[in-house]
């Protein structure tokens, strides 16, 4: 089991994730395509923030199941709660210290039609 540190840009989110990371998806909705998000759904076991919450804010819309945590200093999105996953950490690896995105295999979510996607993604699994 690896254990990989991550954080946002000004360093007051900062958290560990443990799991072998083999591939990421690439959600194409609006708001992580925004983001340049890239998804790595963990355990919230697997999860551990190591700084205060102080620096995090939180952004809800829709159904407003999804909680996208955000620093409220810097901007960066590091991690947030998915509606697909709610009891579960959804990582951006982007914000993972030295993960070479050129080695993970990137799989595309079509979260445009995030239903159908969700559906068949579960169907898959």
């Amino acid at each position: 089991m690896t254990t990989y540190r991550g954080g946002c840009h000004c360093g007051r989110i900062a958290f560990e994730v443990e799991g072998e990371l083999a591939g990421v998806e690439e959600c194409n909705c609006s708001i992580c395509t925004q983001k340049g998000y890239l998804h790595w759904i963990v355990p919230r076991e697997s999860f551990r923030l190591r700084s205060s919450e102080d620096a995090i804010s939180t952004y809800t819309f829709n159904t407003g199941v999804a909680r996208h945590h955000f620093c409220r200093v810097c901007g960066v999105a590091p991690f947030y709660i998915p509606r697909s996953h709610p009891d579960q950490i959804d990582v951006n690896v982007r914000c993972l210290e030295g993960v070479d995105l050129r080695d993970l295999e990137v799989r595309p979510f079509h979260g445009r039609n995030w239903e159908e996607a969700i559906h068949a993604l579960r169907e898959r699994d």
